[in-house]
């Protein structure tokens, strides 16, 4: 039994690794990551708890990668507050709607939906990027409706919705996509905590799982983080990686969910 202990401590300290690496690195894809790895490679037995679990681990990784970012300037502050003030009350409708939902349902629909973000941002783009626009508040305001969708969604599948926050606030605003990666942070544990609070209320977190996978996402947080800054300097690098990750987890998303609801 301690061996067990032992093995599962290890396998949140490395996993949560992983999740922060990505949160660091590109903003989101860390809470695409949190619940597969809960479940295949932590070992919780419920969906549910995986992904109330997970959306706690996020969400501080999130808020600790979010210092790094804003000490390099990266971060928009008031695109940042207005899209997660505004972005919660959708998190806390979705989560609530989710936790009805078979978690198994829950992760394929959250698969096709990746699918399709990482196709649309692996598209050649016709037209330039528009030039990044003064961070004023009608500006800001525009990101209210995409904060919205991004919230809900966030809650309905359990994820922080990095993978909708950072092309929103590109769309948006304008901003580099290593601005989006910094204010979206804010966002993403915003999202990622209201989602939990909501799981919480109904028991559905292991709090020492999600205790060894934050420890470990601080770590792996620093080396993506350190990452996103050097990627930044060539355009369309960080881009082409964003989506690249999306569409894999997408993939194994999928094909895991898929086969547990051929069983039924």
């Amino acid at each position: 039994m301690i061996d067990g202990m032992i093995e599962q401590t290890i396998a949140a300290l490395a996993s949560g690794g992983l999740v922060g690496f990505t949160l660091g690195l590109i903003g989101g894809g860390g809470s695409i990551l949190a619940t597969p790895l809960l479940l295949y490679v932590v070992g919780v037995a419920q969906p549910h708890i995986a992904i109330g679990t997970g959306a706690l681990a996020v969400s501080i990784n999130a808020y600790a990668n979010l210092i790094g970012h804003a000490r390099k300037g990266n971060v928009w502050w008031r695109c940042a507050l207005v899209f997660a003030g505004t972005g919660t009350v959708g998190a806390l409708i979705g989560s609530s709607l989710g936790k009805a939902m078979d978690g198994q349902r829950l992760l394929f629909l959250f698969g096709l939906l990746m699918l399709a973000v990482g196709i649309l941002m692996l598209r050649p783009r016709k037209t330039p990027l528009p030039a990044a626009r003064k961070s004023d508040m009608r500006t800001c305001m525009k990101t209210a409706g995409v904060a919205v969708v991004a919230g809900a969604a966030s809650g309905f599948f359990g994820i922080g919705g990095g993978f909708l926050i950072v092309p929103g606030l590109m769309f948006a605003t304008g901003m580099p996509m290593i601005n989006a990666v910094g204010s979206s942070l804010f966002a993403v544990g915003t999202f990622g905590l209201a989602t939990a609070v909501n799981y919480a209320v109904s028991g559905l977190i292991d709090w020492r799982i999600a205790a060894e996978f934050i420890a470990g996402g601080v770590f792996g947080g620093i080396g993506g983080m350190l990452l996103a800054t050097k990627l930044a300097r060539r355009r369309n690098t960080l881009n082409r990686l964003f989506a690249a990750i999306v569409m894999v987890v997408a993939g194994y998303v999928l094909y895991k969910s898929g086969s547990s609801l051929a069983l039924f």
